[in-house]
Formats: structure tokens, sequence, C-alpha cells
């Protein structure tokens, strides 16, 4: 298994001497935005869209990125090269950078950008054929009147604070509402359902990161004729559904068999998912 690829301001690390300053404002006050993407047979899966994804929320948050999408294409390619392995991991970092112990975003000069390739797993493999229980955390998604969620934020407080629901209820992911009540997403991913056949999520406006995985499963939906809608969910639509499952970079699709004690479908991984978990993964291999 080869070791970690790290990349941090232009110079090639390990996880020993990887470092950040104590005072970069992503330490300090977790400002700045992230990309997690995932290696298929040695590229990086819709690397198009999470460069765009990346610079939209720089951009919104009026975080200077001190390198040009190019510059960060051919460091990207020469870290596949080190890596040398056909799978794995990257997470890309842009953090405001080092500055004051102040709040002041223009006392921090200059952005600080980094990269890690690595291995990833975050479910056994055998989740995958079996679903998982999940249940609804009590905290709710930071309203879009103070974050927007189409932001990929280094901020994710609620999303800890959720995940630790779910822990201490014995399951490993949480669904969260936004402040309406609405289903928003999970911890960490974004969130289907089918009912009647017909694939729906979260849209974007009720809390919903427009995730890559996310994108691509639509695609596939349509490919292959299946009816889907982005909509406004409410519990009873997830408890109700005939199929559910969650879909991210990290984890993939992940069906969910269970919310709240609530039983989906049948409590099994249902075909629509099934399907939808091909053609996602032959999505991977083009």
């Amino acid at each position: 298994m080869s070791e970690a690829v790290i990349w941090i301001d232009g110079q090639w690390k390990t996880k020993e001497t990887a470092a950040v300053s104590v005072y970069d404002h992503g330490v300090l006050y977790g400002d700045g935005v992230f990309e997690g993407m995932r290696i298929y047979g040695g590229r990086v899966f819709r690397l198009g869209d999470h460069l765009t994804r990346l610079l939209e929320s720089a951009h919104t948050l009026m975080l200077a990125i001190p390198y040009s999408r190019a510059d960060i294409e051919a460091m990207l390619a020469q870290a596949l090269a080190r890596w040398k392995q056909p799978d794995g991991y990257i997470r890309l970092v842009v953090t405001r950078g080092p500055g004051t112990l102040g709040l002041d975003p223009n006392k921090s000069p200059r952005a600080t950008v980094f990269c890690i390739l690595d291995n990833i797993q975050l479910y056994p493999a055998e989740m995958y054929e079996k679903g998982i229980p999940i249940i609804t955390a009590s905290t709710r998604r930071t309203p879009r009147s103070s974050a927007e969620a189409r932001v990929k934020s280094l901020n994710y407080l609620n999303n800890i604070l959720a995940k630790i629901e779910a822990q201490r209820a014995g399951v490993l992911e949480a669904l969260m509402l936004n402040t309406e009540g609405l289903v928003a997403e999970c911890t960490a991913d974004n969130i289907f359902i089918v009912k009647n056949g017909v694939l729906k999520t979260p849209a974007a406006v009720h809390g919903a990161l427009e995730g890559i995985t996310r994108k691509t499963v639509l695609e596939v939906a349509t490919e292959q004729g299946i009816g889907w809608h982005e909509t406004a969910m409410a519990l009873f639509d997830v408890y109700t559904a005939d199929e559910a499952f969650m879909t991210g970079s990290g984890a993939e699709l992940m069906p969910i068999i269970e919310v709240d004690g609530r039983v989906i479908g049948n409590g099994k991984p249902g075909p629509l998912t099934k399907r939808l978990w091909d053609g996602f993964k032959r999505k991977t291999l083009d």
C-alpha cells in the first residue's frame, strides 16, 4: 500500500512533515473550502465538476486561490504519478491562510492550499450489500440565511454534532433536517428515496449540497429512463419510501434500510438502488 501523498503550497510532504500554521484561519475559524474526490483506474472521477465547485465555493467566500485551475490540475497529475495506485481518495483544501488572532480575513494575505492522496473506507464492504439503519438528528442543517449549503466549506460543526448523535444511538449515520423541518441531507452525504418507481432527492434550496455523486446518480437515472425529481421532502416521505440510499464521494452509494426505527420497503436494498449502483460503478470506469 502506498504512503500518503501530500502537497502543501508547492512542496511535497509526508505525514510526519506536513503542517500548516497554527495562525491559519482554516484552523482557527474553519475559514476555507475543500473537495473530496475519488480516484478510479488512475484517474480523478469528475475532476472538472469538483474543481468548478471548489472555485465557485471560494468565489462565494471571497477567498482568492493563489493558483490557477491549470496549476491545480498539473499538481494533481503529479500527485497521481506519485500515488502509483489505481484507486484512492483526494482531499483538496483551500484555507484563508495565516493571519492574526482576529476574525478579519484581510489580515490573511495569502490562502493556504494543500492536497492529500490516501486511502479511504467509510463503511465495511458487507454494508453495501445489506444496507444500514440511520436516525434523524436533532441538530439542524445550518440555514441558508447563515451559510449557503452549496459552499463546501471547512465549517462542519453541525454535521459533526449530528454524527455524534448517530454514534450515541448506535448507528453510523444521521439524517439532518433544515430549520423548517424538511429533509436536507445526511451528515456527509446526499439522500435519495424511491417511491412508486420515481427517484426523489432534496433540492439545494432546502439545504442539500449539490454533490458530485448525487449529480452522477441523476445522470444514470436519466440514461436508464428512471423518473426523478429534486423536491421538498418531509420525514413522512422518507419513512414511507419504497427504497432509500445516500450518496457521496467517500461513501459512493449506500443503501438505507431503516430510519428512526421505521423499516424502509422490505428492509433490504431495493431494485432501483441496485440498478443505480451498477450504473454509477460503470460511470467510474468510463
